[in-house]
């Protein structure tokens, strides 16, 4: 487990195997759920993902499967994985409050959100 911030495609490969195992290309589509379709992982960024996570223990194998005459293969997150996003979360939450503070004590700035638009 690190103490470095996480990539955010990293963040989210590790988010979207949070509840269960997944393939590929359900990580790719999870991915950009997840961030509001601001980001799509390409396959090429993925798989090298993957292989680093898995070198790393934060996640495993899980399973194959043949679809249409196409391998898929399942990951899943370990304990330490998910020890990690856990961990991730903590530090980017810390930082949403301070940045919240700071937003606060602006002079003449109403805090909030409102209709798509700070109010």
């Amino acid at each position: 487990m690190s103490s470095a911030a996480l990539h955010e495609p990293t963040f989210l490969i590790l988010a979207a195997l949070a509840e269960g195992r997944k393939h590929g290309y359900g990580l790719i589509a999870e991915a950009e759920t997840l961030s509001g379709g601001r980001v799509t992982l390409r396959v090429a960024t993925l798989y090298t993902a993957l292989d680093r996570l898995r070198k790393e223990g934060l996640i495993a194998p899980a399973g194959e499967e043949v679809i249409e005459g196409r391998l898929r293969r399942y990951y899943e997150l370990t304990h330490d994985g998910a020890a990690t996003l856990t961990q991730e979360i903590a530090r980017m939450e810390q930082l949403a409050a301070r940045a919240t503070i700071r937003l606060r004590h602006r002079p003449g700035f109403a805090f909030g959100w409102g209709g798509g638009a700070w109010a």
